[in-house]
Formats: C-alpha cells, structure tokens, sequence
C-alpha cells in the first residue's frame, strides 16, 4: 500500500566503478574545493590506500591541505572535536573520508563543526536542528561494504565518559559525493567483509519493515539484498574478486539510501545498546541479533517478511513456499546466511561469542528500550521483550 504521504531524499552523487576514484578531483573543482582535507586512520595508510587517493588527486594537480589519522574503531566527541582543530589550522575548505562508518561518522561531525562555526558537537546533537553557516564540500571513499553511511543522513557518535553511543541526524549530514571503487575494499579480511555486509543487510530488512518505508526505499532495499544474497558470500571467499567488491559496495550504497528514508529498528536499538554497554562490534551485534529480532516481530511482519523470501532466497525457494509460510521460512534463511558466514570465516552467532557477560544482559535492555531506533520498528518492544531477544541470542 502507497503512503498517503511520504519524503524521499539522496542526493548523493555517485561514482561507482573501476577506476573511479580518478573522477573525484573534477568533481571537487565543480565543488569549487581546493584545499581538501582527508580523515582516515593509519591502518588505510599502511595498507596503501592513503597513497592511492593522494595519487588520484595529484594525477589532477591536487593535493591534501592536511590528513588526521587519529580515528579510532568508535570514533568520540573528542575525536570529532580535535579534526576540527586540524580543519582550521590548516584552512581547509573540503572534507574527503577515506574509511569505514568510524572514519565518515568523524567526518559527518567535522563537517557540523565546520558548517556550524562551532567548536564543540554535542550542541547538534539529536534530528534536524541543523542550520548551517557554510557548505562544506564533503565526498566519502568507503572502505568497507555496510554501513552505508556514504547516503545516509546519520552519524553515530560516541561519548566516552556517559558510555553512550549519541546520533545525529540531518539532511545536512549527506555526502555530495560517494565514490565506490572496488580496489578500496579489496584488502578488508573476510571475517570483516561479512560482518558488514550483514550490517547492509540488516539496514535493508528493516528499511523495507520500519514504519516510515515506501515505494522507493522499497526499491532500494530490495536491490541490496538480492546483491548481498548473491554476491557476500563470494566476497568473503575471495576478497579480490572484483566484480564482488563493487556490487557489495552498491548494496551497502543502496540500503543505506533506503533506511536513511524509512529508518531503523529494533535490531539496531539492541545493537548500539550492545555497543555501548559492552563494546560489540556493530557489525557482529547485527549479525547475532537479525534472526532473534524477526522471530519477535514475526506476527506483526508476517507479510512483509513474506515478500522479503524472494530476494533473500531467489525465485525457486519463493516459489516453492506456501505463502502463509513464506514469512517464517525467510527468518529461517536468514539464518542459514549467517551461519554459512560463520562456517566460512568465524562471523559470531552469539553475544557470547563476542565478550558480553550475562549480567550485562539488563543494562544492554534498560539502554535499548531508550534508543530513538525502537520507535521506529512496526511491533512495540519493553524491557522484558528487549530482556529475552537478549537472552535468547545469548
């Protein structure tokens, strides 16, 4: 059924392809940028992939104003704070993020810093209070294939001291530009390639499910997952292979589109509860959680899930499935997807696994139930439901 009324936003440009990156100085110099600051971590830069954008930039006549390398897995309002500095002492006047969603969410900060002539983000935070003074031409190069935050208009934000993990959300926040050229991705190790390609499509599920869905992220959800169905598990198998690479890229692009329009839920308020509480990686936190989560939301979603076995299990399996069980069978999929990543490279299936106690499990809920993610899932959740998907995925 049509919304009677919905929004749909990107304007993200993209520049996908073999050899893409060549194209970001001429669409820089259309952004009228000349001093591009680049926010990367040191691992990209002994890895070579630093070297290959400076390349790709001097290749055009130009060069990096400066680089901040400081950037840690969970990137913190500190660290957001201290790039800023760098920004001006250098006189900037562009952003590239080379990186995964730690690198592009210090980067969505900078650019509020910059844009907001401020210097201290936790006054942005929460939606849509931004206004900026300035545009800050700002282009993303990611390095992994998940989080899709190249087209989102989110950024994740931690406070080390509250042990909080803050969001902030605008339209403000998109990219310009989003550049996904395969070689980018090609080093990352197989165990990390499949945890973020579940992340991706975690982000699809639930962006084809939660409450503010429509027609187009609809049909960007969709896409990502056939991609991801079809092209994750060779990823993992074997990172050099191209073609691979570049469809994971654009899942991740395409169901970062579509959740940034009809948001998330309840998998990713458990998810950044566990990041927060007990340091789960996000990836893995998505990955443990997905199948626990539509199990609890199986009876409102039955229908939704229904028509969601098509692209997750191709057209004979759909076919072959009642339809009043097609629901559950895709639950069961999803499963089986996650598993054949853990057999294949270690990605975690329980909390377990990745470190959280059992008497954890209370302060991850009671820090859940209190995420803005949960209000956007279709079935309501409390503590006691948030409690045992916990327990269960334990």
């Amino acid at each position: 059924m049509i919304p009677r009324y919905y929004e749909f936003y990107n304007p993200v440009k993209v520049l996908s392809g073999e050899n893409a990156l060549e194209n970001l100085p001429y669409e820089l110099e259309h952004l009228k940028a000349s001093r591009p600051m680049l926010l990367t971590n040191r691992d990209l830069t002994q890895v070579g992939l630093t070297g290959v954008v400076e390349a790709a930039l001097k290749g055009a006549g130009l060069s990096l104003a400066a680089r901040f390398e400081e950037i840690p897995p969970d990137s913190s309002v500190h660290v957001v704070n201290a790039a800023g500095r760098t920004f001006r002492e250098a006189g900037c006047d562009a952003i590239i993020a080379l990186g995964g969603g730690s690198v592009i969410d210090t980067a969505k900060g900078l650019r509020v810093l910059i844009g907001q002539d401020t210097d201290d983000i936790m006054q942005y935070m929460g939606a849509d209070i931004l206004k900026p003074k300035r545009h800050v031409p700002f282009a993303v190069i990611p390095t992994t294939a998940g989080t899709g935050s190249e087209a989102t208009l989110v950024a994740v934000i931690a406070h080390p001291e509250r042990r909080v993990k803050m969001e902030f959300v605008s339209h403000h926040l998109l990219p310009d530009l989003a550049v996904l050229d395969p070689r980018m991705t090609r080093s990352l190790p197989p165990r990390i390639t499949a945890s973020t390609g579940v992340d991706a499509l975690v982000h699809a599920i639930e962006g084809y499910t939660c409450i503010q869905r429509n027609p187009l992220s609809d049909a960007y959800a969709w896409a990502a997952i056939e991609l991801i169905r079809e092209y994750l598990p060779r990823a993992v198998a074997n990172g050099h292979d191209l073609d691979a690479r570049l469809a994971m890229a654009n899942a991740a692009l395409m169901a970062g589109a579509a959740f940034s329009n009809s948001m998330v839920g309840l998998v990713h308020a458990i998810g950044h509860a566990c990041g927060g509480v007990s340091r789960v990686g996000h990836g893995d936190a998505m990955a443990i959680l997905l199948p626990h989560v539509m199990e609890y939301n199986l009876d409102v979603l039955h229908e939704r899930y229904g028509h969601l076995l098509l692209p997750l299990a191709g057209p004979e399996i759909y076919a072959a499935t009642p339809a009043k069980e097609r629901g559950t069978q895709a639950i069961a999929v999803v499963r089986a997807f996650t598993q054949r990543l853990n057999q294949a490279c270690g990605l975690p299936l329980r909390l377990r696994d990745v470190g959280v106690t059992e008497d954890a499990l209370p302060a991850i809920a009671r820090t859940a139930i209190n995420d803005g993610a949960l209000l956007m899932n279709p079935k309501e959740a409390g503590l006691d439901d948030v409690l045992q998907i916990l327990s269960k995925a334990f």
